[in-house]
């Protein structure tokens, strides 16, 4: 590698060690980071601001300012309220329980919507169930963001990088139902299964706050029965185009603020009022983040390392199946996976070929959606849906620090990465 390129992983180690250890704050160190970046020309504005493989990924800003527009006015209404509630009274108040529904309903939803998408909506009403049954609210919210990573897996939509995959290995929506959401659908149940584990510790039950939840009327909560229909006949048009990406062709930050617009336009609902949920710190951490990974794809650090790996398998199909995995979800853990995606995704298509371009082969591409998508659960900032509920935890009081998320999520990745190896092998490799 040149000067240029270890330097560029230097003020990368620097900048997400100031991260993790919260020395300094994340959206300061992403900054400071991105700008050294560009200092040092490991990148530079043209590759930082207009590339889509290495720079800011503007397609997740968008997505994220016009869902959180979207969010915002949807919380006026009441109906987050109206969901803590009924949420809580098909609990019947139990904490675990009502975890185990959270994970479920965010799983699932995860699998029709971007996963970020899906946090975004899930977290004003964990916020107030929790508030309402006096329980932490921070075991909640990363078992919601893992569950999103897990249950967007399953198909082509419910993860970006899916989409990056099935368009250069050729892939259907059906081939991704067919060939992980089995796998899914076992790994949600296990997740479920650890956090009454992992999460031991917060299950308080409240028998008499637990009463006082049977005895309300969620109807009653309600607080604008025109403005919530208006916002969920858009809700349902934007998760509509959402799912109909591949007929629409219009790409999920373009609905996103389409949606957003004329919410705000045909509701009396201010500009003012519109924005004020929106998350600015993070779609700024986001930014910064985006340049300084895109420095490591534009100086040939993530190519490298990808290489190596691809090299080292000498093309044995079990070999290479294996270490795609685990290398993704070791990589993913520490930068986006939107970038590394794209960036081995050729690598990859050529791996198929060499070992052979038949049907077999193509656990490649399962291999590496699998190691991208399951290895984002094991940092806090491994994926989008992990950074989006960290900054709302801090902007509603309740701060989730690197290491409180990141030590769940090691265990996680581990478990659901360990339990992807004999799914692969058995299926595909036997």
């Amino acid at each position: 590698m040149t000067v240029t390129a270890w330097a560029a992983v230097a003020v990368f180690l620097l900048s997400y060690t100031l991260i993790a250890t919260e020395k300094v704050h994340r959206v300061a160190a992403a900054l400071g980071g991105a700008g050294i970046m560009l200092l040092i020309h490991a990148t530079g504005a043209g590759p930082a601001f207009f590339d889509e493989h290495s720079g800011i990924d503007w397609n997740v800003i968008f997505l994220l300012l016009g869902m959180m527009i979207i969010v915002g006015v949807l919380k006026q209404t009441g109906v987050f309220e109206y969901l803590a509630i009924w949420a809580a009274k098909r609990a019947k108040g139990r904490p675990f329980r009502l975890m185990a529904l959270l994970i479920v309903i965010t799983a699932s939803a995860s699998a029709l919507l971007d996963n970020v998408t899906t946090v975004l909506l899930i977290a004003p009403v964990t916020f107030l169930v929790c508030e309402r049954l006096e329980l932490p609210v921070a075991p909640y919210l990363i078992a919601e963001a893992m569950a999103s990573n897990i249950g967007g897996t399953s198909t082509l939509i419910g993860d970006p990088p899916n989409i990056i995959i099935a368009s250069r290995g050729g892939l259907t929506f059906n081939d991704f139902l067919a060939h992980l959401a089995p796998l899914i659908v076992v790994l949600v149940a296990v997740f479920v299964g650890l956090c009454r584990w992992l999460f031991r510790a917060s299950f308080r039950y409240d028998p008499e706050r637990a009463a006082e939840i049977m005895t309300l009327n969620e109807r009653e909560a309600i607080a604008d029965h025109r403005l919530l229909r208006q916002s969920l006949v858009v809700l349902a048009l934007v998760m509509a185009a959402f799912v109909l990406h591949p007929i629409l062709h219009y790409e999920p930050s373009v609905v996103a603020l389409l949606g957003a617009g004329v919410l705000v336009a045909a509701t009396k609902v201010t500009t003012e009022e519109a924005i004020a949920e929106v998350e600015w710190p993070t779609l700024v951490f986001f930014a910064g983040l985006f340049v300084m990974v895109g420095a490591l794809v534009e100086t040939g650090v993530i190519r490298q390392i990808s290489e190596t790996v691809a090299h080292a398998t000498q093309g044995r199909l079990a070999l290479t199946t294996m270490l795609l995995l685990w290398g993704s979800a070791g990589l993913s853990a520490v930068v986006d996976n939107i970038p590394y995606v794209a960036t081995m995704s050729p690598i990859v298509a050529d791996l198929v070929q060499v070992t052979g371009g038949d049907e077999h082969a193509r656990v490649l591409w399962w291999a590496l959606a699998l190691g991208a998508d399951l290895g984002g659960n094991a940092t806090a900032v491994g994926a989008a849906a992990n950074v989006v509920v960290i900054g709302i935890a801090a902007r509603n009081g309740t701060p989730i620090s690197f290491w409180q998320f990141t030590r769940y999520g090691l265990v996680v990745t581990f478990v659901t990465v360990a339990l992807a190896t004999p799914y692969l092998w058995l299926r595909y490799l036997i």
